[in-house]
């Protein structure tokens, strides 16, 4: 930091000007997440008690313990069907599909266009297709799938850049040695391209996770562990939508809030663990 701080002072005027706006920046958008983290923990844990985490909901005790087991039935279903359409949409993108072609074009404006399209109408899709049309209610299967289209761009997209990354070289030589196409994807191209893959999926889980406005139309507000994907539930970040909301609960909110990111850090790490683990082994499999 200090040598290249040195180095900026033989440079002209404009390098200063980037280095503060690219270091200002950094510090500002760092300095509000902790604000955020710090806040939330401050507010919140000293409202963490044994009764939010009974089995059972009750009006007295306000727990969290159904909303925790619903934010992991989502998480695990949404992946469940997002990730392999997202993946191997951006196999075939990459990997199969003639670069250039009609086709290509077709799918990857589609998949900006619902990067860009606002939770909320997802919500009234999901509501209107899966609820409704489809007969499914508001249920924790139609929120997975009304989540698992909001999340499969994101995968897809990030997916796509990782299989970009990876130099041709490494499918020319493949191909080259007599290995198929598929040994060559499977083998060669996707052990390399994993962290970029998982770094899609742990942004996913972030959006599952704090999701609100779609969840809202799709799985109801019922507080309650499931009885079958077609019950009704609530997950963490909807808990403390409506605990604050109702104005009385503004203590058990911020003590939901806690938990909520102790979940997201958790899920996060975890994820990381596993994207070491695939990075060392591709590392010992050449």
């Amino acid at each position: 930091m200090r040598s290249y701080i040195m180095r900026l002072r033989w440079k002209k005027p404009m390098d200063w000007v980037r280095f503060f706006l690219l270091w200002g920046s950094g510090l500002i958008t760092v300095s509000v997440l902790l604000y955020l983290i710090i806040f939330v923990l401050v507010q919140g844990i000293p409202h963490l008690k044994p009764s939010l985490f009974a089995i059972n909901y009750t009006v007295e005790n306000q727990s969290l313990f159904p909303a925790l087991v619903n934010t992991f039935i989502m998480v695990i279903m949404t992946l469940g069907i997002a990730v392999p359409f997202g993946v191997f949409t951006a196999i075939y993108l990459v990997e199969y599909a003639k670069r250039g072609s009609r086709l290509v074009r077709i799918i990857r404006m589609t998949a900006e266009t619902l990067a860009g399209i606002p939770s909320i109408v997802f919500g009234l899709f999901g509501y209107l297709f899966f609820a409704n049309w489809l007969g499914w209610g508001k249920s924790l299967l139609a929120g997975c799938f009304t989540l698992s289209i909001m999340v499969l761009p994101l995968i897809m997209r990030t997916t796509e850049e990782s299989l970009k990354s990876i130099p041709d070289a490494y499918r020319e030589g493949s191909l080259s040695l007599g290995a198929g196409r598929l040994r060559t994807v499977w083998r060669v191209i996707i052990p390399p391209s994993m962290p970029g893959i998982f770094a899609g999926v742990i942004l996913a889980v972030g959006r599952i996770v704090g999701e609100t406005a779609a969840l809202i139309f799709t799985i109801g507000g019922v507080i309650r562990i499931p009885d079958s994907l077609f019950s009704q539930g609530r997950t963490l970040a909807l808990h403390v939508y409506f605990l604050s909301s109702q104005g009385h609960f503004r203590n058990e909110a911020y003590a939901t809030a806690v938990v909520l990111l102790v979940v997201v850090a958790g899920i996060n790490l975890l994820s990381s663990y596993i994207e070491r683990r695939f990075r060392q082994g591709s590392k010992e499999a050449r």
